[in-house]
């Protein structure tokens, strides 16, 4: 019965077929990502500790500087722009996310301490979307502004990315690790 089985044209049609959609189904789910990890040790900016203004013996000097144009420090140092935590939504998500602006002016996203699963088209999003947590917060974020900073460097540990000259923070308040083929945040964090 079985070599009969075999012998027939749709037999062999219906074994093509399964392993085309096993193949298809294995590189559109990529599931050997949920059980491997992708870990990035890149260097961050060391940000700047403001320091106590020095007393002014002039009349009418004004005690604390202007932080929104003072000058990035130098030595190296960055000026801490906005940060948050992450909060989990689709899958398990810690660590934080802090926008920097370095000695040359340029403005760059770190992020620290991260760890989420791995998954596939996983990309950084800055976006204008607020951070809701739970469910609720899985897909907002492509409803509104949002600016892709590239692909996730690794699923653990610390990396940076630059932000493009031009885009304007003003309203880009939050940050998401968010699964392109899936349409869905792994984790977000509130930049404040």
């Amino acid at each position: 019965m079985i070599s009969r089985l075999l012998r027939t044209p749709l037999t062999w049609i219906a074994v093509a077929v399964l392993a085309a959609g096993s193949v298809l189904g294995l590189y559109w789910f990529q599931p050997w990502k949920l059980v491997t990890d992708q870990a990035v040790t890149e260097p961050l900016a060391t940000i700047a500790t403001p320091t106590a203004p020095e007393a002014s013996t002039a009349p009418g000097a004004s005690a604390a500087p202007d932080t929104s144009t003072a000058p990035v420090p130098t030595g190296g140092a960055a000026r801490l722009v906005s940060s948050g935590d992450f909060v989990s939504h689709e899958h398990k998500t810690s660590g934080s996310a802090r926008i920097v602006r370095t000695e040359d002016g340029r403005h760059r996203l770190e992020l620290v301490g991260l760890n989420t699963s791995n998954g596939p088209d996983l990309r950084v999003w800055l976006t204008d979307q607020p951070v809701v947590e739970g469910r609720a917060g899985w897909h907002v974020f492509d409803d509104g502004r949002w600016v892709e900073l590239g692909r996730l460097k690794g699923n653990l540990g610390d990396q940076g990315y630059e932000i493009p000259d031009g885009v304007e923070l003003g309203d880009l308040t939050s940050v998401s690790i968010w699964c392109k083929r899936f349409s869905v945040s792994f984790g977000a964090a509130a930049l404040d």
